[in-house]
């Protein structure tokens, strides 16, 4: 049963009159009168008779106006739970290696003015798992870098970041301005386990497979491989900055690809505020 039309319908009855009606409803009577018309070809019967004075409700009319009010509130309230579960909907944000964090307040921000009652939770995914959480469905978008198995994923490219060797500060290396990659080679480095996407691995590691270092799953143990075990190891040169401590040099890396941050989500999942997280994170990376 058309809402629009029981809508016509009540007014119609509460009024007594199709042009009252109209007027309260904001249409004009040919349309009203040709929705009372659907309605009551769609029951089968007479829901008005025409008086001098106007309209006046038929037996079925009575007892269609209490039906139809009753509806038209019900169907007032399931849109108001929807409105409601949606205002306060929490979109998770998978995190990974520090990935686009510096657009995170400007995102807020616009989050806030725009989206009142939407709550973004962060989840930090370990180093190990790349997609942030996507593939095990603990997120709902993921601020994450290249390059990963993409497979069944959107992927938006926000940016990229250079990347910088994490040395021990009494390193020789380590006073340096700038190092290349290549000057790396044969030194022990921290490691991921074995399992984690291949390219994933491939790209930090920069090394043979075979190169001789612990293995971690966090920025915190990368850290304290380099202290602890006097290893070295790329990472994002946000890291400088994050990260500092004694006993750690950061120094800029020449000779590797930048990391390239990318927004990702599970292909074919449509999601409104979804959209609005990921639009509100791409411009303040923009910005």
């Amino acid at each position: 049963m058309d809402l629009r039309a029981l809508r016509c319908f009540v007014a119609v009855a509460e009024e007594g009159h199709f042009g009252r009606a109209a007027l309260r409803l904001n249409l004009a009577q040919p349309p009203l009168s040709r929705r009372i018309r659907d309605l009551e070809a769609d029951l089968a019967c007479r829901l008005f008779e025409r008086i001098p004075t106007g309209a006046r409700l038929t037996a079925a009319g009575e007892v269609l106006l209490p039906e139809a009010r009753d509806l038209l509130a019900r169907a007032e309230r399931a849109r108001e739970l929807v409105r409601a579960a949606e205002s306060v909907r929490e979109v998770v944000l998978g995190t990974v290696a520090g990935a686009g964090l510096d657009a995170g307040p400007a995102a807020l921000a616009v989050l806030r003015s725009t989206r009142p009652g939407l709550r973004v939770r962060l989840h930090e995914a370990p180093m190990t798992d790349p997609t942030g959480g996507l593939r095990e469905r603990r997120v709902d978008l993921a601020l994450t870098r290249l390059p990963f198995d993409a497979a069944g994923l959107t992927v938006r490219r926000l940016g990229t970041e250079p990347v910088v060797a994490a040395l021990p500060a009494d390193d020789p290396l380590a006073a340096r301005p700038r190092l290349h990659v290549s000057e790396l080679a044969g030194r022990p480095r921290f490691r991921l386990p074995a399992g984690t996407d291949a390219r994933w691995r491939s790209y930090w590691l920069a090394a043979d497979e075979d190169t001789p270092g612990p293995v971690v799953t966090s920025a915190e143990e990368c850290l304290h491989a380099v202290v602890w075990d006097g290893v070295t190891g790329l990472m994002p040169a946000g890291a400088a900055r994050r990260h500092a401590r004694p006993g750690i040099a950061f120094v800029p890396v020449d000779g590797h690809p930048p990391s390239r941050v990318v927004l990702a989500r599970r292909a074919g999942a449509p999601d409104r505020l979804v959209d609005a997280v990921a639009a509100a994170l791409a411009d303040a990376h923009a910005a």
